[in-house]
């Protein structure tokens, strides 16, 4: 196989992610994004990040607190009856 250089192919570097959108962020905990808002609204939310005026970012760090808390959550609360 030819060398990138020669073939005036360009290269792609894998590069790890820091952040998640709120699509993404929604896809990747398998929630819709009306419970992702129901949540924010009831304060259980991951934390946001904003970049510019209005996108709204998730990293990384925040979606793993976040997945944290909510297993810690449901672990305190009791079973609901049928």
């Amino acid at each position: 196989m030819a060398r990138p250089e020669v073939t005036g192919r360009k290269v792609s570097i894998a590069v790890e992610r820091a952040a998640y959108t709120i699509s993404e962020f929604c896809n990747a905990h398998r929630i819709s994004r009306a419970h992702y808002y129901n949540l924010k609204k009831l304060g259980q939310g991951p934390d946001e990040a904003r970049a510019g005026d209005r996108t709204v970012l998730i990293t990384m760090e925040a979606a793993a607190r976040w997945r944290k808390q909510r297993t810690a959550a449901g672990k305190r609360s009791p079973p609901k009856a049928a």
